[in-house]
C-alpha cells in the first residue's frame, strides 16, 4: 500500500474527507487532474452560502425555524418518489442533513474559524404553497470570505497534514480506472498530465506525460458533477423540463466534466437519479471570463419584472428568487417561447443598486476579503450599485440601459438580432404592474412578495428596494438584462449509504470505495430529490466528505 486512503478530487468534499482521515493520524494521497492553484475546486468560486436551521442570525431577526419546518420544506421540495429504489438512501441522507444543519454543523464550522453575515438571506422562496417547494423562512447564511472562506480552513488543514507527512498532493494526476480485486477497490490507475501553470479556473492542457498506479486500503471519489460538459447535460436532460437549450452559459470550470461517473460505473458502482439536475435561469455572459462560456448568475430580490422572450410577463410563482426549476420548466415547455433560449429582467437603476448581487467569490470582493466596513459602506449606505454589478451593466453583453421604454425595447431587440419584442406589448406589462404600486394592498402576487420581503429586516435593510413604479423617471434609467440558462449542479450520481460507502448494482457497499460531494448527488445519490433549497451544495460536500473520511478511517 502506498497510503492508507486515496482521495480522488481536491475540491471541498475531498478536502473535508482528507481532513478527517489525517486528523486520525492516517495517511492520504490527494489526487486531482488540475494544478495546485485549483485546490478547493469549484467551491472556491461560490458565494459561500450555507443552510442553517435555528441559527443566531435567524433568532436575531425574530425568525422562528425548526427541524420540523425545515424537514417539511425539504420533503415538499425534494418530492422523493423512488423510495423503493433510487431514493432509498437519499431520503435518509436528507433527514440526516437537516438535523446536521440544525445541530453541530454551525459549531463545527465555527470551530474552524468561519463566521457569517449578520442576516440570513431568503433564497428559493418557493411556489407560493405552504406544502409546496421552497424555504418558508430565510436560511441562506453567507460566509465571510464567500466560497474562499469556506474552503480556506480545509486547505490550511491539508497543508498542515502535508507538512507533517500525513498527506501527499498529487496534482495533474487524472484517474482513468478504479482497481478492483476480489470485489474490493484497492487503488487507482491513471494518466500523468503534463505540467501546466494556468491560473485557477483557466482551462489546462490534457497532454499525457506518463502513467501512474497507487494502492490504498480505501479510495474516496469526490470529483464533482457534469456542469461543464454540455453534452452530458443534454444527454440526461429530463423530458419533464422540456428540451435543453441550444445555447447555455457555464457556471463551473471546464474540469467539472463528469468523467469519473462513467469510470465508477465501469467498476460496478450504481449510478442513480441521472435525470435530476439544477440549472439557473438568470445567467449572464461574463464580460471578463475565466473559463470557456463562463456565466454568472444574478441573485435578485423579488422586484424585477420577468418577461419571456416575446415580452409577456412570467406568471406566478415565477418571480426572481422564488422557484428555480419551476421557472426553468415554464420557459422550456411553454408553447411559443420554448424555442427561444432566453428571457428578460426589466428593472430600474434604483432596483439594481439594492437588489442585484452576482454569484461568485470574484464578484463579491468586499465579502470575499472579509471587509466588513467596506461591505456596510457600499451595500447599505453607498450610492450606486456594487462595483462588480456596475461593471456588468457597463460592459456586459446582456445589459441594455435606456432613458425610456421604447428605446429600451429597441435595444433589447438589437441584442436578439430579430424584433421579437413589441414595444406596446412590453409597455402593457409594465403599466399593469405599476398600477399595483400606489397602495400597500394589491392583488398582484409579485408586489405582494415585495411587501412580504420587506417585512424581514434583513431584506428591508440591504436587499429589497422600496416598491416603486418602473416608469418613475426618478428611479431610472431603465435596465433590461437578457437571461440565459446557466448550467450548474448534478443532483444525482453515485448511490451511497449514510457512511458514504459507494453501493454496487445489488445495493450492497463496495468494499474499499467511498463517494462524496456532487459526484454522489451530495449524499445518497441525490439528497435534494428534484429540487434544492439553496445553501445546501457546499454543506452537502462538507457533510458527505466528513462521513466518508470518518468511516474510511474506522475501517482501516
Amino acid at each position: 500500500m502506498d497510503v492508507d486512503v486515496i482521495v480522488v478530487g481536491a475540491g471541498l468534499a475531498g478536502l473535508a474527507a482528507a481532513h478527517e482521515i489525517t486528523s486520525a493520524g492516517k495517511t492520504v494521497a490527494l489526487l486531482d487532474q488540475e494544478n495546485a492553484a485549483n485546490l478547493g475546486g469549484q467551491a472556491f468560486w461560490s458565494f459561500g452560502g450555507l443552510f442553517f436551521v435555528g441559527s443566531p442570525e435567524q433568532r436575531r431577526a425574530r425568525i422562528r425555524d425548526s427541524v420540523e419546518l425545515a424537514w417539511a420544506d425539504w420533503s415538499n421540495s425534494a418530492g422523493f418518489d423512488r423510495l423503493g429504489d433510487e431514493d432509498v438512501q437519499a431520503v435518509k441522507w436528507a433527514r440526516a442533513y437537516v438535523e446536521f444543519a440544525a445541530g453541530e454543523k454551525r459549531s463545527w464550522l465555527a470551530s474552524m474559524g468561519m463566521t457569517w453575515l449578520p442576516f440570513a438571506g431568503w433564497a428559493e422562496r418557493g411556489d407560493l404553497r405552504a406544502a409546496g417547494h421552497g424555504n418558508s423562512v430565510p436560511r441562506f447564511h453567507i460566509t465571510w470570505g464567500t466560497g474562499t472562506g469556506v474552503v480556506a480552513p480545509f486547505v490550511a488543514a491539508a497543508h498542515r497534514a502535508a507538512d507533517s507527512g500525513l498527506l501527499r498532493f498529487h496534482h495533474r494526476h487524472r484517474v482513468d480506472e478504479l482497481i478492483v480485486e476480489n470485489g474490493a477497490v484497492t487503488g487507482v490507475r491513471g494518466t500523468l498530465l503534463a505540467p501546466d501553470d494556468a491560473a485557477r479556473g483557466v482551462t489546462s492542457n490534457r497532454d499525457a506525460a506518463g502513467d501512474f498506479e497507487l494502492r490504498a486500503q480505501a479510495v474516496v471519489v469526490t470529483t464533482g458533477g457534469i456542469g461543464a460538459n454540455h453534452d452530458l447535460v443534454r444527454r440526461y436532460w429530463p423530458a419533464r423540463l422540456g428540451s435543453a437549450p441550444k445555447f447555455m452559459v457555464t457556471g463551473v470550470p471546464a474540469y467539472v466534466d463528469g468523467r469519473m461517473l462513467q469510470i465508477a460505473e465501469d467498476a460496478g458502482v450504481r449510478l442513480v437519479n441521472r435525470d435530476r439536475m439544477w440549472h439557473y435561469t438568470e445567467g449572464v455572459q461574463n464580460w471578463d471570463p475565466i473559463w470557456p462560456g463562463h456565466g454568472i448568475r444574478i441573485l435578485s430580490a423579488p422586484s424585477p419584472l420577468w418577461l419571456d422572450a416575446l415580452g409577456q410577463r412570467l406568471p406566478a410563482p415565477y418571480f426572481p428568487s422564488y422557484d428555480t426549476l419551476g421557472t426553468l420548466k415554464y420557459l422550456r415547455t411553454t408553447p411559443g417561447i420554448a424555442e427561444h433560449d432566453h428571457s428578460w429582467f426589466l428593472l430600474t437603476q434604483r432596483i439594481i443598486e439594492k437588489e442585484f448581487a452576482l454569484s461568485g467569490s470574484e464578484q463579491n470582493p468586499d465579502i470575499t476579503a472579509g471587509d466588513r466596513r467596506g461591505f456596510i459602506k457600499q451595500r447599505l449606505f453607498g450610492k450606486g450599485a456594487p462595483g462588480p454589478v456596475e461593471a456588468f451593466k457597463r460592459h456586459g453583453a446582456d445589459f441594455v440601459v435606456a432613458g425610456g421604454l421604447d428605446e429600451l425595447v429597441a435595444g433589447m431587440n438589437k441584442l436578439t438580432g430579430q424584433p421579437l419584442l413589441d414595444a406596446a406589448t412590453v409597455r402593457a406589462q409594465v403599466e399593469a404592474r405599476d398600477s399595483q404600486i400606489a397602495n400597500k394592498v394589491t392583488k398582484d402576487a409579485q408586489v405582494q412578495g415585495i411587501h412580504n420581503s420587506r417585512r424581514y429586516i434583513g431584506d428591508r435593510i440591504g436587499r429589497t428596494s422600496a416598491p416603486h413604479r418602473l416608469l418613475d423617471p426618478a428611479a431610472g434609467p431603465l435596465i433590461a438584462v437578457k437571461l440565459h440558462i446557466l448550467t450548474r449542479k448534478t443532483l444525482g450520481g453515485i448511490q451511497t449509504d449514510l457512511d458514504s460507502r459507494a453501493l454496487g448494482a445489488d445495493g450492497s457497499p463496495i468494499s474499499g470505495l467511498y463517494a462524496a460531494g456532487e459526484v454522489a448527488g451530495f449524499g445518497g445519490g441525490g439528497v435534494h430529490g428534484y429540487n434544492a433549497l439553496e445553501g445546501t451544495f457546499l454543506g452537502g460536500c462538507l457533510f458527505s466528505g466528513r462521513a466518508a473520511g470518518r468511516h474510511a478511517t474506522r475501517s482501516l
